[in-house]
């Protein structure tokens, strides 16, 4: 026995508040993307000229599952990419670098096609403002749907996803976390308070 071991140095519980809670898991999320792709059919009249392009990282992942789902509804393939909006970013200057994704465009581009962009959370807006920037230097789509898993809200720009997995209210205290197995070995959606910078003020 550790006769040494003195009050002050026992670890404190964690507030429960600052741990993460699942709000979805694998099954939920599989069941939210069926339900997306048959939105996409219903509005597309079929998804005839339908083309997806993920937002890396986990935008791709999920339009790719996205993709393998319409195939189930229509019996066709679905043209699927990924657009890296790095070099768009608004924030650029006041980030350290960033790494550059992969941009992917299908064989026969997005000219005249309905682009679907898909990302993994909907948040200010300016995520998808830098997509649609990086759209108009890759050709001229007939229109651009935006399917995303959680809208967490707090917009900054006039931005709406037209598919929605869940919506998610949240504070700005708050994080969404999206895991998807192919990056994270799991399929889940996690709420969580946002650690404290250490010397910030409350």
């Amino acid at each position: 026995m550790d006769t040494h071991h003195r009050q002050g140095d026992q670890a404190r519980p964690e507030d429960p508040r600052s741990e993460a809670r699942p709000v979805l898991e694998g099954p939920d999320i599989a069941r939210v993307l069926t339900r997306i792709a048959h939105e996409i059919v219903e509005r597309a009249k079929g998804a005839d000229d339908v083309v997806l392009l993920g937002i890396p990282t986990r935008g791709v992942f999920l339009a790719r599952r996205l993709a393998a789902k319409l195939e189930e509804i229509t019996e066709r393939a679905i043209p699927v990419g990924s657009l890296d909006i790095t070099m768009y970013r608004d924030d650029l200057r006041l980030q350290p670098p960033r790494a550059l994704a992969r941009t992917e465009i299908p064989g026969d581009g997005i000219d005249g096609r309905l682009v679907v962009l898909v990302d993994d959370v909907l948040f200010s807006g300016r995520t998808i403002r830098a997509a649609l920037d990086g759209l108009n230097d890759i050709g001229r789509p007939r229109a651009v749907q935006l399917a995303v898993l959680v809208d967490r809200g707090h917009r900054e720009l006039p931005i709406r996803a037209d598919y929605v997995g869940k919506n998610l209210p949240t504070s700005l205290r708050e994080t969404v976390k999206v895991l998807l197995a192919e990056e994270d070995g799991r399929d889940t959606v996690l709420l969580g308070a946002k650690r404290a910078t250490p010397g910030a003020h409350p």
